[in-house]
């Protein structure tokens, strides 16, 4: 079922986004060579500890994970790009790192996530990850009441294509409220003016994702690593996002 917010509840999310913002900033400043990625999933726990927040990973156990996630952080590096569980590696130079977190403040959810390279870049890297970002941009643009949810999903496609890449339709955006995961399923590509009417008091998370050369992913053993089937890098980058009858409002805005 796909539920519309009222403007109260809307500002009743920003602190959630607020703080989801902060953290996702806080772990891309920690991220460094020699930085394990346990110590960036004790960054977030322990920043969701002193606000007062609640993880929504940690005992989040959908049908394909192995297990409860027992993590309140992803960390997916190099040719992992989603749902990487934190683990003991630690970062090497020119590791291209993507972090996704979520968590929920006074019953309300945010979802961001961003990727950046650890040391030095490799430019494809770099491109890959600006592509991402710009696939973002234009998903947010189309995010606007009267449109419909095909016009993100092709807004995102269009930027993939122009760069040359491939689009997996098998994870995508998402509602989020007071759960994490909700409808609308937001595909990072697809046909402009079909899908559902974009109204007020939507709120989704708009997440494109994209691997160097392929489309294809496999599973780590722990059901939740999801990487590229070719060994071929991959960038991801999110926001949650309310439509409104203006602009859209990006609650996890980044300063």
């Amino acid at each position: 079922m796909i539920e519309l917010r009222t403007p109260t509840q809307i500002e009743q999310m920003r602190p959630a986004g607020r703080f989801v913002a902060s953290v996702i900033q806080a772990l891309s400043e920690k991220a460094a060579v020699g930085v394990n990625l346990l110590e960036l999933d004790a960054l977030a726990h322990q920043m969701i500890k002193d606000a007062g927040a609640e993880s929504c990973y940690i005992d989040y156990h959908p049908s394909f994970g192995a297990s409860p996630f027992g993590k309140v952080l992803c960390t997916s590096v190099n040719d992992a790009v989603l749902h990487g569980l934190p683990h003991d590696y630690t970062l090497q130079d020119g590791d291209l790192l993507s972090v996704d977190f979520a968590a929920s403040v006074d019953g309300w959810v945010s979802d961001s996530a961003l990727s950046v390279v650890v040391g030095t870049p490799r430019e494809e890297d770099l491109r890959l990850i600006e592509v991402t970002e710009k696939a973002l941009t234009a998903g947010i643009a189309a995010a606007r009441a009267g449109n419909r949810l095909g016009d993100i999903s092709a807004a995102i496609g269009d930027v993939a294509h122009a760069a040359g890449l491939k689009v997996n339709l098998q994870f995508g955006g998402h509602g989020v409220g007071r759960t994490m995961h909700g409808e609308p399923h937001v595909a990072n590509d697809g046909r402009p003016g079909r899908g559902i009417k974009l109204r007020p008091g939507l709120v989704i998370a708009i997440e494109p994702w994209f691997l160097h050369t392929t489309d294809e992913i496999v599973f780590d053993p722990d059901g939740w690593t999801i990487r590229s089937a070719d060994g071929s890098r991959g960038a991801h980058a999110e926001h949650t996002v309310a439509i409104t009858s203006g602009d859209p409002l990006v609650l996890t805005a980044r300063d």
